[in-house]
């Protein structure tokens, strides 16, 4: 199974500050350098960052795992030193047949080629109600997406793209004090959400804005969508021998207070 981890941003990613964590995946500037575009009735209209931390992403990855559980379970045990975290973990995949394309290759077996001397963006399809109830766009939607995202990549512009499924069966794990919690979805809060994303190389933010108004989403009314800039992740070198052991001494204590649960429990008779 394939899954989509959000990392939630905050006042620290929204400052720049990337968290020292040992995930892969993209990472994105902060919202000051983003933008919304709002079509409505038709016309677009553009919206300039920053905007709410609570509304954004800091950064993503795709992963494979073989249950929810499984994910659920790798993401907790990431470094802890990403304090006040909240990872969000999504079922990769759109309703319908759309097919997710990466650096692996399209469906038809077409490669995306990087450009080191363009830069890269990602367009992320805000969500909606009907993208929260996994509505299922018309087969010859799908088809006009599946065919612009294979020409996209063709041309040297699409690097990858991913729908994803509501948060009904979605979690987010929050870290702080050293400790983890899982929260299951659904979450109500739509405008916090995504429903999919692009990446894709150019030479501006003016150029991937073009690109962005110019798809054919599956929504035909109403959509938002936002474009931010993907930045390289940053070597975390600054983690210390002090930092390693500190790390070592909160996962020892994580593993000691769930043993004492589980003894106390089947102690109980649970």
């Amino acid at each position: 199974m394939e899954f989509m981890v959000l990392r939630r941003a905050n006042q620290s990613t929204e400052r720049g500050i990337q968290p020292p964590a040992l995930e892969p995946g993209t990472f994105l500037r902060p919202s000051a350098q983003a933008v919304r575009l709002l079509r409505r009735d038709g016309e677009w209209s553009e919206v300039r960052g920053p905007f709410p931390p609570k509304e954004l992403v800091a950064g993503f990855v795709l992963l494979e795992a073989e249950s929810r559980a499984d994910i659920i379970e790798q993401v907790r045990w990431w470094p802890l030193f990403d304090s006040g975290a909240v990872y969000e973990i999504r079922d990769a995949g759109c309703p319908g047949n759309c097919v997710g394309f990466d650096e692996r290759g399209t469906a038809a077996g077409t490669i995306p080629r990087r450009k080191e001397e363009l830069t890269r963006y990602v367009v992320f399809l805000r969500s909606d109600a009907d993208s929260e109830a996994d509505a299922v766009p018309p087969p010859e939607v799908i088809d006009v997406m599946n065919a612009t995202n294979e020409q996209g990549v063709q041309q040297g512009v699409l690097l990858a793209g991913e729908g994803l499924k509501g948060t009904a069966n979605a979690a987010r794990v929050h870290y702080a004090n050293s400790r983890t919690t899982v929260v299951d979805g659904p979450f109500t809060e739509v405008k916090e959400l995504i429903a999919g994303y692009w990446m894709l190389q150019a030479a501006s933010m003016e150029e991937a804005i073009a690109w962005a108004k110019s798809y054919p989403y599956p929504q035909p009314g109403d959509i938002t969508l936002e474009v931010r800039e993907a930045c390289e992740r940053v070597s975390h070198t600054e983690f210390t021998p002090e930092m390693v052991a500190a790390e070592a001494r909160m996962r020892a204590e994580l593993l000691e207070a769930g043993l004492r649960n589980a003894f106390s429990k089947a102690a109980r008779g649970g």
